[in-house]
């Protein structure tokens, strides 16, 4: 470069107005400019360098020089395609384009493919030069028009230049022709109407015996019968010339010209047998006589290159989409079984991604290559793992269900995450469509619990409830599996909640014991081993609030069944009445109801009476749907009927149902969870909780009073808690009302002709807050949590959070008898006099240490009253509590959408 500028210099100094006329040019060539512009040594360099050299070739474009035109426009393209603009350069394109010399035109037609594209105004000012250059005597001159032409044709330049391009496919010219059906390619794209002009012409050159004409020829078809199924019939006739083109490339020696890895010309191969496989589709006589050629691809192509495989692929998919003989659509799949043998990832999935729509074509051909299938599962690429599982459901009927089965049972104890919620699904669908036996389905549905009980629909857990209550000769067996399974984990959600529910409902069969085969089952079984059981689960830490809801139940119906085991009823009575003070308004009013209704001894055992059987609804593989969110629940009175059978008010069994199934969580989904939300903290565990806010709880249904339930209504007459009579719902607050129903649903058990479950259960609140102490730190609280508050109130509180109007405290308290368990009551109050809405209160604990959160009261906090809400740490004795908390929530006549995050730690004692 150096060089460059001191023979500039020189060349200046001899002649100043030359010098200044080739500075005012910029570099001289394009190879200069390049040069220059790799010497820049930062980008501020460069971006001065185009600049200056950008506003010399506007200089010079001014100048109207000819000769400098085609070295302008060359730099002018270098420059666009580094980036920057070089719009001012489209008219001289044109310009050069119009020039007789081949370089030139050359050179304006790749500027104008550069520069424009269809809906640039300038192009229009393109179609005549065009049109000029397609009648040239030149055939390379014509080559750059239908060039330009296949790129950059608009609709109006199409309608245009169509006879043009319909006279140019009839040239006598193989290298015109080739191009000239690209044309018309795009002209059928762009203005579908104008295809008849090419439907003739095309048929012309697949007679063709140059293999680029026949090429073209073959995929202008192609876009032809897509664009116009009319088209078909016509094109039909020329299947037979379309067989011995495709015999002839199969058959034919070494061609040097078109070998490809020893394959002769296997593009044109792939285009013709897309083809064929349009043209026979749903017409017999097409695809007749196209089956020989087709076994004679499908025998003769070497498959161990891809090269080979491409076209045994496109044989393979024209097979299954012509009406085929059956012997060749065998053929067809041993083909693809063939590819889940190669080593080769994209091949192999493929091959699965295509047995997959043909697996209902021919089930027992695509069956031959199960166990090459099933050691798919264990490939190490999810996405071939995700086509074989898929696959895998498709394969199972009568005769594998077993095998295929068992199969799947061992890919879900390792399968990812991902996977668990569909494979549950469909394992438990395959179970109950195929089963050999009720027994091996109990089993079935049994093992899945076990492995996979956080990723089991509701729909699932429902069916297998029915199905339990419709065999009683296998209850007893079934009862004392749940039991044993449930004793050994308490982790899996779904596995928690049915063996709660039978043992609740079968626990007399449970101690009468039983004599199986079985090592598993627990022979003797005593009502102290029940309750102790379902004592453990309330203490665990995986227990939620739905899960606490089938517990209490299950212990109503207990109190029934063990008759004759005082110590247990008297134990049983004591859990029940221990959760009147519950911060869980649903829990409580649950409690309150069933204490007092296990204290009338005289309706209780026909309250609590064994529920008939459900309905048998067989589950349908279309109303599951893999999109459904994990655990999503009907909160309405039909979706608690089927889970619990239709159970009419007498028989007290849909008590167990209530709320619905709870959204399964793992450890694993809440930490992702709470990474997102905490920074991705990696000392940091997490729960969160969702709040109910008013809006949403004075949305619930009120139901209306039911007749059957009059001779109830004085169940708690003795107890010093209204009779039947009920406070007016507005004393109810929003959290109490937000479950109306209860315990019972649509049954309104106690709801004393007030036609709100909510309303009922006000009575029980208030006579248990009577005999509470009121909270030290607020006298004016009015949640209807407020017992469990007061009892709370005797641990030791601490500020946690207290800015922007907003003051959290956290009391916290510890049973002696569970010193790992630590119970935090936050209570939320304003410092100011203006209300804090929409409180969100979340919260993240350290991996070594669990928690669980239950809903605050109300999340709106007005001056003068507290809010709560409760929450449950199980970590190591003697380790400190540490919480990261997040808050959100907006300040009325404040600031709107405050997000706080706050780190706190147990203080130490």
């Amino acid at each position: 470069m150096s060089t460059f500028f001191q023979k500039q210099q020189q060349v200046a100094a001899l002649d100043p107005r030359l010098g200044g006329l080739m500075a005012s040019a910029g570099l001289y060539n394009l190879k200069a400019l390049i040069k220059a512009i790799r010497s820049c040594k930062t980008l501020a360099d460069e971006r001065s360098l185009i600049q200056k050299e950008s506003a010399a070739i506007r200089t010079a474009f001014k100048d109207e020089d000819p000769f400098a035109r085609h070295n302008n426009i060359a730099k002018l393209l270098y420059i666009h395609m580094l980036g920057y603009p070089a719009h001012f350069g489209q008219i001289e394109c044109l310009k050069l384009v119009a020039t007789p010399r081949f370089t030139d035109k050359r050179l304006g037609y790749l500027g104008i493919m550069l520069l424009l594209d269809e809906n640039t105004e300038v192009l229009t000012l393109v179609t005549n030069g065009l049109k000029n250059d397609m009648n040239h005597s030149n055939m390379y001159v014509v080559g750059l028009a239908l060039c330009t032409f296949a790129n950059i044709a608009s609709e109006e330049m199409s309608r245009d230049l169509c006879n043009e391009i319909e006279k140019l496919m009839g040239s006598s010219n193989t290298y015109i022709r080739r191009k000239a059906a690209i044309c018309a390619m795009r002209i059928v794209r762009k203005v579908p109407d104008l295809l008849d002009h090419f439907v003739d012409r095309t048929k012309q050159l697949l007679s063709d015996k140059n293999h680029g004409v026949l090429l073209c020829a073959v995929t202008l078809a192609i876009e032809i019968c897509r664009a116009d199924p009319e088209a078909l019939e016509d094109y039909r006739k020329a299947v037979p010339l379309l067989v011995r083109h495709l015999k002839a490339l199969v058959t034919t020696g070494y061609s040097p010209e078109h070998d490809v890895s020893g394959i002769t010309d296997p593009f044109l191969q792939v285009k013709v047998l897309r083809l064929l496989r349009l043209l026979g589709k749903d017409h017999p006589q097409a695809s007749e006589s196209m089956n020989d050629i087709l076994a004679q691809v499908a025998t003769n192509t070497e498959a161990s290159k891809n090269v080979g495989n491409s076209i045994l692929y496109e044989t393979v998919l024209t097979i299954l989409e012509i009406e085929a003989d059956n012997g060749l659509r065998v053929m067809a799949i041993n083909i693809l079984g063939k590819f889940l043998s190669n080593r080769d990832n994209n091949i192999r999935y493929v091959a699965l991604n295509t047995l997959n729509k043909v697996v209902a074509m021919d089930t027992n051909a695509v069956q031959r290559h199960r166990n090459i299938i099933l050691d798919c599962l264990r490939d190490g690429d999810i996405s071939i793992r995700r086509r074989a599982l898929e696959l895998s459901y498709a394969l199972i009927n009568e005769s594998n269900v077993r095998v295929l089965t068992r199969e799947l049972l061992s890919f879900l104890e390792v399968a990812d995450n991902e996977f668990k919620l569909s494979m549950t699904t469909q394992i438990c669908l395959a179970a109950e469509k195929f089963a050999p036996n009720k027994r091996w389905h109990i089993d079935t549905v049994l093992r899945v619990l076990k492995l996979a009980g956080n990723y089991v629909r509701e729909e699932i857990l429902s069916a297998f409830i029915r199905l339990v209550c419709h065999t009683p000769e296998l209850q007893a067996y079934t009862v004392q599996k749940l039991f044993s399974a449930l004793h050994a984990d308490f982790s899996q959600e779904s596995l928690t909640l049915a063996a709660v529910w039978v043992i609740g409902e079968f626990g007399e069969v449970l101690i009468q014991g039983g004599n199986f085969e079985d090592e598993e089952l627990v022979r003797e079984v005593q009502a102290k081993d029940v309750v102790d059981l379902l004592s453990s689960v309330l203490d665990s830490p995986y227990i939620t609030e739905h899960i606490r809801q089938f517990v209490l139940t299950a212990f109503a119906k207990l109190c029934t069944r063990f008759q004759h085991d005082a110590a247990s009823q008297s134990r049983i009575e004591h859990i029940i009445g221990s959760f009147e003070q519950s911060v869980e308004v649903e829990i409580q009013q649950r409690s309150v109801e069933y204490y007092n209704l296990l204290q009338r001894r005289d309706i209780r055992d026909g309250v609590l009476e064994s529920m008939p059987p459900p309905e048998i609804k067989q589950t349908v593989l279309g109303t599951v749907s893999e999109a459904k969110p994990v655990g999503s629940t009907r909160t309405d009175k039909d979706a608690l009927l089927d889970l619990m059978g239709d159970e009419m008010p007498g028989s007290g069994g849909a008590a167990a149902a209530a709320g619905g199934m709870a959204p399964p969580t793992t450890q694993q989904s809440t930490q992702d969870l709470l990474a997102d939300i905490f920074g991705a903290s990696d000392d940091l565990g997490a729960a969160t909780t969702t709040t109910t806010t008013a809006a949403a709880a004075s949305q619930q249904p009120q139901q209306k009073p039911k007749s059957s339930v009059n001779d109830i209504l004085g169940l708690f007459g003795d107890s010093g808690m209204g009779g039947g009579s009920s406070p007016a719902p507005s004393a109810a607050s929003p959290a109490m009302s937000s479950n109306a129903g209860g315990a019972f649903g649509g049954l309104d058990l106690l709801g004393g002709g007030s036609g709100s479950g909510a309303a009922a259960a006000m009575p029980a609140a208030a006579a248990t807050a009577a005999t509470s102490p009121p909270p030290s730190s607020s006298p004016s609280v009015t949640s209807p949590i407020a017992p469990a508050a007061a009892a709370a109130a005797g641990g030791k509180s601490h500020v946690a959070y207290q800015q922007k109007g907003l003051k959290v405290t956290l009391t916290l308290t510890t049973n002696p008898a569970r010193p790992d368990i630590t119970n935090i009551t936050a209570r939320f109050s304003t410092t100011g006099m203006a209300a804090v809405r929409g409180v969100n209160f979340q919260a993240a604990v350290p991996k070594s240490q669990k928690l669980q959160m239950q809903a605050i009261s109300n999340p709106d906090v007005v001056p003068g009253k507290t809010e709560t809400q409760a929450m449950r740490v199980m970590a190591p004795q003697s380790a400190q509590i540490r919480l990261r908390l997040r808050i959100m929530f907006s300040v009325d006549g404040g600031e709107q959408n405050v997000a706080d995050q706050v780190d706190w730690s147990q203080p130490s004692a």
